[in-house]
């Protein structure tokens, strides 16, 4: 599919001036509905009216599940205390530690949160006590900073990312327990079990063309849109690529299902391809979300806009680069995508100060400082923009509010891990390159 770039698919509408403080806003991104299925072409209806059938179902039996454990008259248990769930779920730790008092606590609290669809909520402490009967299966998740027209606000504030990709979560989950499966062999049965609903979560949450959404069963809005935050996509191909291929730690699995794996991993790579955004016929980079129906940028939240997105279009990079036979179409993917973050790398500025600095974060110029790049680039201009939370597009990042602008990573010099890594991967491919025309 080729994408057009109409500012209004986009999720933002411009606003034509000079140098000014704000350049757009944001709209909101659009769900996945009925609606908008019936304006696809015929052949790809079928798949995505049984997708958002199956999406719906399944939310209702979830939400089913929960009520039948919540007896009349019964108070209902309070909400899980919020935490970082991945950093209670090390995947780091030596062989042995997986087989302790600990790891197996955490185990258990794990199996306890999986939702009946398989998958888990984010920032749930693990560390903690296990869930209550009639407990949500998600902490409170809400934002913290809620604004006029807040894209993050759900639908049902009780029903909030009750399953979901982001902030790692599932995939981690998966890894940690087949960790713990390995070295406890009185229990392995129950968190293999669990494994496999995990499994069989990440693989009904597909998108038909290979993506995944933020959040599954589908809930709306930008968390329908195909996710590269938080290696959301490629984490969940991953997980899948090492249950196909019959590694010892997955070798529970069955076979149909690894088969399954296999054509998942590989249809997400697809995904990534399709959706690289081509501007004025050339590859550049990808943005943060891109539309699940028609594969175009995309807005999440109220100060991301739809736009080239730097820290996750390096991720998706160096995941291309770690597949072990890359086709051509994915050799001209890392190279034009490369080529681009050569091009747009900027010199002699830094990405300076805090909280507590007078005036806040800035960018300064600092001799021999770089390479750095912006968080995000706009299309077609490839310029840097700044999204502030009442959804105002800037070109300036000293004009953002304070707490947007000392709150989020405007700059970073991350891209470079796939610039180095390209170093060595390159040996065995042919470099292409594009005219630098940004120092």
């Amino acid at each position: 599919m080729r994408l057009s770039f109409n500012v209004f698919a986009l999720g933002f509408v411009l606003i034509p001036s000079l140098n000014a403080a704000v350049v757009g806003t944001s709209k909101p991104a659009e769900s996945i509905t009925e609606a908008r299925i019936a304006q696809l072409p015929p052949a790809q209806r079928t798949r995505w009216t049984a997708y958002l059938k199956h999406s719906q179902q399944q939310q209702k039996a979830d939400r089913a599940a929960l009520s039948s454990e919540r007896l009349p008259g019964a108070p209902v248990p309070p909400l899980p205390a919020e935490a970082s769930s991945a950093r209670s779920m090390p995947l780091n730790r030596p062989s042995s530690w997986y087989s302790s008092a600990e790891a197996q606590h955490i185990a258990d609290v794990i199996v306890s949160f999986q939702t009946p669809a398989g998958g888990w909520s984010k920032n749930l402490d693990m560390t903690g006590a296990a869930r209550l009967k009639g407990q949500s299966y998600a902490p409170d998740n809400l934002n913290k900073h809620p604004s006029a027209d807040d894209f993050d606000t759900p639908k049902d504030p009780d029903w909030n990312y009750v399953g979901t990709l982001d902030n790692d979560a599932t995939t981690t989950e998966i890894r940690f327990l087949a960790l713990v499966a390995a070295e406890k062999p009185e229990h392995r049965a129950t968190y293999q079990a669990s494994i496999v609903n995990g499994i069989r979560y990440l693989l009904s949450a597909q998108f038909p063309n290979g993506g995944w959404p933020q959040v599954w069963p589908l809930e709306g809005r930008y968390h329908d849109a195909i996710t590269y935050n938080d290696n959301a996509v490629t984490e969940a191909a991953q997980v899948l690529t090492e249950v196909s291929e019959n590694d010892a730690t997955y070798a529970f699995v069955p076979k149909q299902l690894r088969v399954q794996s296999a054509t998942a991993a590989k249809h997400a790579v697809d995904c990534i391809l399709a959706t690289q955004v081509r501007i004025h016929g050339q590859l550049t980079i990808w943005a943060q979300q891109h539309d699940a129906l028609t594969l175009e940028p995309t807005t999440a939240r109220n100060y991301e806009p739809a736009a080239l997105a730097t820290g996750e279009s390096a991720d998706l990079l160096l995941y291309l680069m770690h597949l072990p036979h890359p086709s051509p179409q994915v050799v001209a993917a890392v190279q034009a995508g490369v080529g681009w973050f050569k091009s747009e790398a900027i010199y002699g500025q830094q990405w300076a100060g805090g909280r507590d600095t007078p005036g806040g974060r800035h960018l300064s110029p600092v001799a021999g400082a770089g390479p750095i790049w912006a968080r995000v680039y706009s299309i077609p201009e490839e310029k840097p923009i700044f999204g502030d939370r009442d959804k105002t597009i800037h070109d300036n990042v000293a004009d953002l509010s304070p707490e947007r602008r000392n709150g989020y990573q405007w700059y970073t010099g991350n891209p470079q891990s796939a610039l180095d890594a390209y170093l060595s991967w390159s040996n065995a491919h042919t470099p292409v390159t594009r005219a630098s025309n940004r120092r």
